[in-house]
């Protein structure tokens, strides 16, 4: 199984293995910051003399339809309010994200087994480059599409658990003389750090592609069919 295995560390010290290692690090970064995020608004009702509060609890994958905000039929200041959920969904964006986070940290562990065991295998054929160049490029692009999915989900997410979207999705605070607040937000910190390392991880992997794309025939085929700075071409007989 670990047939022409040979360690070398070497590759760790070159950019296509140094970046390799980051792309790895930087793909937990990713998607653990969001698929372990958690978090509950505090939403408390004005309502006269008396007030109330509701939690108002979500976490990823952020299918914010099936959160409910009140379960079952309750009085709340003096309304008669049936069970009521959060809007909106954002759950596709979230795990598009997450999943392409986890797909990358796999690839990398594999190329970087790859780098620093069989090495010799890998420059000796054109398989190998090409097929990394590939799978570096597309995953670079799905980068992008996948952080500027997960930014746009991550606003929905906001502004659906703010005071406006809570306020839009309780009938009690529509038309009554109750007053809806979120008064004390969860912290949507590791979330926002989710989109950075997003879009940071696509930057990181374009870089890469070059890294990788000087490891193919193609570069090496186009560099030694430049003319060297010494050689003159000989004109054709007439």
């Amino acid at each position: 199984m670990m047939t022409g295995f040979r360690l070398n560390l070497s590759p760790l010290k070159e950019p296509l293995g140094f970046v390799k290692l980051v792309e790895w690090l930087t793909a937990i970064f990713a998607f653990g910051s969001c698929g372990g995020f958690s978090g509950t608004n505090i939403v408390s009702l004005f309502c006269g003399g008396m007030n109330e509060t509701l939690d108002a609890s979500f976490h990823y994958p952020f299918r914010l339809s099936q959160v409910p905000l009140i379960n079952g039929n309750v009085t709340i200041c003096n309304y008669s309010v049936s069970t009521t959920h959060l809007m909106g969904d954002s759950s596709s964006a979230a795990e598009f994200f997450v999943g392409i986070g986890v797909v990358c940290f796999l690839y990398s562990m594999v190329a970087l087994l790859v780098y620093l065991g069989y090495m010799h295998v890998y420059k000796d054929s054109d398989f190998g480059p090409i097929f990394d160049f590939i799978i570096t490029a597309v995953l670079a692009l799905l980068w992008l599409v996948c952080s500027s999915a997960w930014a746009k989900g991550l606003q929905n997410v906001k502004d659906a658990t703010d005071t406006d979207g809570i306020s839009g999705t309780l009938a009690l605070c529509k038309g009554t003389n109750v007053t809806c607040e979120v008064t004390d937000f969860a912290n949507m910190r590791t979330l926002n750090i989710s989109v950075v390392f997003g879009y940071l991880n696509m930057f990181i992997w374009a870089g890469n592609a070059w890294f990788v794309y000087k490891e193919t025939r193609w570069h090496s085929q186009k560099f030694s069919s430049q003319p060297g700075p010494g050689r003159q071409q000989v004109p054709a007989p007439i």
